[in-house]
C-alpha cells in the first residue's frame, strides 16, 4: 500500500510526506509522490479556488474547457487510483522535531512526516453578494483576467477595488474590451497619481472616484450603488479587493515570506526551512492551475530525490 489511510501514531515510522491542501498543486504532488511509491497523507480543509471556476478554457488538454470542480474530482480519482486518500480536516499547528521530522496537529489526528509540502493557496476577498457563487457560475462576476479575459471581449466590464489595484487590472483587460470602468473602495494609501489618470484616459478607461457603497444583482444585470446614490449597470464585475495568502503555517516555522505574505522558494520549491516545500498560489508567481501543477511536479521530484539521498547517507 503506497499511502497510509490513518495518521501514524508515535510508535509508527513517519510518513515520507505530508501534503497540506487539496487543490491542483496538492493533488498533483500526491499523484507524483504516490507513483514514486512514497507514503503520504493529504489533509485538505476544502475551499480550493479552483472550485469557483465555472469552466477553464486555458488549461492545457481541454479544448472545450473544464469546470474547476470536475478537474478537482479527476485529480482526486487519480490520487485514489494509486492508493491515496484525501483527509478532510484542518491543520492547526505544524512544528519540527529535533529529529528533523515534522509533526502536524490536525482535526483528523496527529501526523508525523519527514517532509511537508504546503499547497494552502490564497483566498480572494469578494464583494458581499448573497448570490455570489451563482453570479460567478454565470460569468457575471469573474476573478481572474489572465484566465478568462477572452470571455469578456466587447462586454461592459467594471473593476472594483482600491484605485491602483483596480487600475492595473483594468489596463490588463483593455485588449479585450473598450468598455471599462474603474469603481473604487476607500483606500487613501492607493490614490491615483496624475500619471495614472493620464494612462487611464489614454486607454479610454473611465475612472469613477465616488466610492461604491454596494453591489447588487437584478436578474442578469449587476448594479454598483455609489455613495452619491447613482446606480451603474454592468455585464461583468472583476473584484480587485485583494486576497489573503494562507502562509501562516510556513511563517510559524520560520519560512521566509514577502511583504504580501507569499512564501519564498528556490528553483526546487524548497523554503528556507529544511524539508518544507511550497507550491501553487501560496508562492508568489502567476496564479494559474498549470503553474500550480508545475510547482507540484518539481517539488515532488525533489522530495523523492532528497529522501533517497538521505537514506543512502544513513546506510
Amino acid at each position: 500500500m503506497n499511502a497510509r489511510h490513518d495518521p501514524p501514531g508515535d510508535s509508527e515510522p513517519p510518513l515520507d510526506c505530508l501534503i497540506i491542501g487539496g487543490g491542483p498543486a496538492g493533488l498533483t504532488s500526491a499523484v507524483y509522490l504516490l507513483r514514486y511509491r512514497l507514503k503520504v497523507a493529504i489533509v485538505d480543509r476544502g475551499g480550493s479556488r479552483a472550485i469557483l471556476i465555472p469552466r477553464s478554457h486555458n488549461y492545457p488538454g481541454f479544448p472545450d474547457g473544464v469546470p474547476g470542480h470536475e478537474l478537482l474530482e479527476r485529480l482526486r480519482q487519480q490520487v485514489h487510483r494509486y492508493g491515496g486518500q484525501v483527509l478532510r480536516g484542518n491543520v492547526h499547528t505544524l512544528h519540527r522535531r529535533e529529529s528533523g521530522d515534522f509533526e502536524a496537529h490536525t482535526s483528523v489526528g496527529d501526523i508525523v512526516a519527514r517532509k511537508v509540502l504546503l499547497a494552502t493557496g490564497i483566498e480572494d476577498e469578494q464583494p458581499a453578494l448573497p448570490n455570489l457563487f451563482e453570479l460567478i457560475r454565470k460569468g457575471h462576476v469573474r476573478l481572474c483576467p489572465v484566465c478568462d479575459g477572452y470571455e469578456v471581449i466587447g462586454k461592459n466590464v467594471h473593476v472594483l477595488g482600491p484605485p491602483k489595484r483596480a487600475a492595473a487590472k483594468a489596463l490588463f483587460l483593455r485588449s479585450f474590451t473598450s468598455q471599462l470602468t474603474i469603481l473604487t473602495v476607500p483606500s487613501p494609501e492607493q490614490s491615483l497619481t496624475r500619471e495614472d489618470l493620464d494612462k487611464l484616459s489614454l486607454a479610454g478607461i473611465e475612472y469613477i472616484p465616488e466610492p461604491v457603497n454596494d453591489v447588487r444583482a437584478e436578474g442578469e444585470t449587476l448594479y454598483a450603488v455609489l455613495a452619491d446614490g447613482r446606480e451603474l449597470a454592468m455585464d461583468v464585475l472583476y473584484p480587485a479587493l485583494g486576497s489573503e495568502v494562507r502562509s501562516q503555517l510556513a511563517a510559524a516555522l520560520g519560512a521566509e515570506c514577502n511583504e504580501l505574505g507569499y512564501v519564498k522558494t528556490d528553483d526546487h520549491q524548497r523554503t528556507k526551512v529544511p524539508g518544507l516545500y511550497a507550491a501553487g498560489d501560496v508562492v508568489n508567481e502567476l496564479n494559474q492551475i498549470c503553474v500550480a501543477t508545475g510547482h507540484a511536479a518539481i517539488a515532488a521530484t525533489d522530495i523523492y530525490n532528497t529522501l533517497r539521498q538521505e537514506e543512502r547517507r544513513s546506510l
